[in-house]
């Protein structure tokens, strides 16, 4: 049985994401967004129950559609507007944008904008985490597409060997941009791919924040027990084309439908009243509060100052 409190810090990291991806879409055609942008609407319970599972020293990296599992490792939002807005208070001083944002304080290794290139990051995070026996875990956060490069193996392979103490969360959301990943792979069940490495695998509903909660912490356990690693593939959708300018008409009707119906943040809702407790009048001042940080975020952003060029200079120099 969940507590209230640990229901209600569920609810808030998965309104967060929504609203931080919602809002930003916003801001994006409006022309205040520089760089790609891709949502991670629909996906939300999977950041927000891995990194629920995972201690605040762990780590974790990212992908391209990195701000969920920013916002769940307990980035700050004004700061993660900054860099989005390329300004110099963003993690990274508003150079590296929408893909790239950083948070080592939080042990986020960071978001990287080529897919798959943060499994061997993350291999080496966990392999210094196994030589130095500081009991940390690293979780990876991967994609569908990314199975289909060959680092996926590779990596895989070099965590299985060493025993690394790594969770590879594959996030299915069944496309790598417009193609099905049934067309991409014969067998589309991707967990049996770390099966056959001999690692413990297995396929789970992506849309159920709690559920990812259970097994995470599952694996991560016996990860800081020696048993790793793990592989678990979570299976979403996205609720929209694969960046903000996709309009995503390859996406079935039906099949979205189904998705919209299995909403990640409309079932941490209803949890959170059934089983939490809570009023609606209770979450709905949740949400305000919520709605209002991020426009102090907003905020923030706009108002502050882009790096000079002498400034830019110094940071290359200082490279």
């Amino acid at each position: 049985m969940y507590t209230r409190e640990f229901l209600e810090k569920i609810y808030w990291d998965l309104y967060t994401i929504r609203v931080f991806e919602s809002r930003c879409i916003k801001l994006y055609r409006q022309g205040m967004i520089r760089g790609y942008f891709h949502p991670y609407l629909g996906e939300e319970a999977i950041a927000v129950g891995a990194c629920a599972a995972i201690q605040e020293d762990d780590y974790i990296t990212s992908t391209h559609r990195g701000h969920g599992h920013c916002i769940a490792k307990g980035a700050d939002i004004r700061l993660m507007a900054a860099e989005l807005f390329g300004k110099k208070t963003g993690y990274c001083r508003g150079l590296g944008g929408s893909m790239h944002i950083a948070d080592l304080s939080r042990g986020n290794l960071g978001a990287n904008a080529i897919v798959g290139a943060n499994l061997p990051l993350g291999v080496g995070a966990a392999l210094g985490s196994k030589l130095k026996n500081d009991g940390k875990v690293t979780v990876v956060f991967t994609s569908d597409g990314a199975a289909n490069n060959g680092v996926f193996a590779e990596a895989l392979n070099l965590a299985a060997i060493w025993d690394l103490p790594m969770v590879l969360l594959l996030e299915n959301n069944q496309y790598a941009v417009s193609t099905p990943i049934t067309e991409s792979a014969r067998e589309s069940n991707l967990y049996k791919r770390g099966e056959s490495l001999g690692i413990d695998s297995e396929q789970i509903d992506g849309n159920d924040a709690l559920l990812v909660y259970e097994r995470v912490k599952k694996a991560a356990e016996k990860c800081r027990e020696g048993k790793g690693p793990a592989l678990i593939e979570a299976v979403t959708y996205r609720h929209g084309g694969h960046h903000v300018n996709d309009p995503g008409n390859y996406m079935p009707s039906d099949q979205l439908d189904y998705y919209l119906s299995i909403d990640p943040v409309e079932r941490g809702r209803a949890v959170l009243v059934e089983q939490g407790g809570a009023t609606e009048k209770e979450v709905r001042a949740l949400e305000s509060e919520i709605e209002a940080t991020m426009d102090e975020a907003v905020e923030f952003a706009a108002t502050s100052e882009e790096l000079t060029f002498p400034e830019f200079q110094k940071i290359v120099e200082g490279y």
